[in-house]
């Protein structure tokens, strides 16, 4: 990776898709620590162990923390994302139309997302601050009227909107998918202050007869992390090569090749998915947490969109499994994976082109999807299992979720720095 970006650096074109990526981010870091006027972020200090606010907070790249201009992230442009997706499979006539235009269809949808996403971002603001303040306690919100509601949900509307810009724009003129760089920021910017948090809790403010107990403990889990890490770049990379042959053969072109299919085909965005979809019911309950808060129906639902109960930790997990399968699908349409080889003139050994391909295709792209998103609903729900059975910090619970959304930006951000390596030299060897 390191050798990979000292090479992109002595390129002119990709050294400043580097260069305006870092800005991006450091611009969205800077607004992050801006806190929107007309509430009291100490009174946050009392939704530390808040799950809601813990999930929010992880989406946002770790802007919910501080109330910030960006608290709410990029959360409601990947619920209006999905929305706008679901929409797609024969359920909005326009939308299915506009999905088969091509760019031109794609530039539509991408517009009917955005108007979405202001409308998402409006609610979600609104019903946030009003259950913060119901949660954190009285003073969160300094003058709790419809005057200051109305602010709030305007200027953390607003920061959504502009990040959400800031996220096009590197995916766009920068390096890795705009979106994901943003919450893969957050996470690495959390880095340092929870070492030294784990630090002081672990050997400084403890007795001296504890702390050799507690220097294993340490050990132990620099070891784990290392293993985590190792297994899940592993397995993203993993991927299951099928043969192709070729029935018109180009002068020393070889005769036959390979299609490969990743076991993770639809890499982190499940687990984004599914923790900023799990996010936004919260938010709506957060609006009638005063007045229905002690109603069973209330407490049935709230317990249900909370990770990190019982039920709510099988919904969490059922969520990853299943954008996990519909993601897939979307990265690698079997219809067009086989409509695209039988105009090469290629073909799977044993397998007819066209319907059969598909089939044949559909039929692996599932049993690979069950298996990918068995690993990513693993290693998403073990640290909350955790948390609980060793009474370990609440954000632990999140430890597998930030993990995944982090070795896999990393991932996916080297092959795309890569990828522009190798555009370079192919082109260089043609202009020779």
């Amino acid at each position: 990776m390191f050798k990979l970006l000292k090479d992109g650096m002595k390129v002119k074109d990709i050294r400043h898709r580097i260069f305006f990526t870092l800005f991006i981010l450091f611009a969205f870091r800077f607004g992050a620590h801006i806190t929107v006027p007309g509430v009291d972020i100490k009174a946050l200090a009392n939704l530390s162990d808040n799950p809601l606010f813990n999930m929010i907070n992880t989406v946002s790249g770790s802007a919910m923390e501080n109330f910030s201009l960006f608290a709410l992230g990029v959360s409601p442009y990947i619920t209006s994302s999905i929305i706008i997706q679901l929409l797609q499979m024969d359920i909005v006539p326009k939308f299915v139309e506009w999905s088969k235009q091509g760019e031109v269809g794609r530039r539509k949808l991408n517009q009917a997302t955005r108007y979405l996403t202001l409308v998402m971002a409006f609610l979600q603001s609104i019903m946030i601050t009003a259950g913060f303040n119901q949660f954190a306690g009285v003073g969160f919100v300094k003058t709790p009227d419809a005057k200051t509601y109305m602010m709030v949900g305007i200027i953390l509307t607003a920061g959504t909107m502009l990040v959400t810009w800031m996220g096009e724009q590197i995916t766009d003129k920068g390096i890795g998918n705009g979106v994901s760089m943003i919450i893969f920021a957050g996470i690495i910017s959390r880095i340092p202050k929870g070492i030294v948090s784990l630090i002081e809790d672990r050997l400084i403010n403890i007795k001296p007869e504890d702390r050799m107990m507690n220097i294993l403990f340490l050990v132990l889990l620099v070891v784990a992390i290392l293993a985590i890490v190792t297994f899940v770049t592993y397995f993203n990379q993993a991927e299951r090569k099928i043969p192709i042959q070729y029935t018109k053969r180009v002068a020393g072109a070889p005769q036959s090749s390979y299609l490969p299919l990743k076991v993770n085909a639809a890499g982190v965005i499940p687990v984004i998915f599914a923790s900023s979809l799990l996010a936004t019911p919260n938010a709506i309950m957060q609006l009638f947490s005063a007045t229905k808060g002690s109603a069973t129906w209330f407490k049935v639902v709230q317990h249900m969109f909370d990770y990190s109960t019982l039920g709510g930790g099988i919904f969490y997990t059922l969520l990853i499994v299943g954008f996990t399968f519909f993601y897939a699908f979307v990265q690698v349409n079997p219809e067009k994976v086989a409509e695209n080889l039988q105009k090469q003139g290629s073909y799977i050994p044993s397998v007819r082109p066209g319907a059969s391909t598909e089939n044949y295709i559909s039929s692996l792209l599932m049993r690979l999807s069950a298996v990918g998103s068995l690993f990513l609903a693993a290693v998403a729900i073990l640290p909350v299992i955790a948390q609980k059975l060793w009474d370990l910090p609440t954000a632990i619970g999140l430890g597998g979720t930030s993990l995944l959304i982090a070795v896999g930006v990393a991932l996916e951000t080297a092959k795309q720095l890569e990828g522009l390596m190798m555009k370079r030299q192919y082109t260089g060897f043609i202009v020779e």
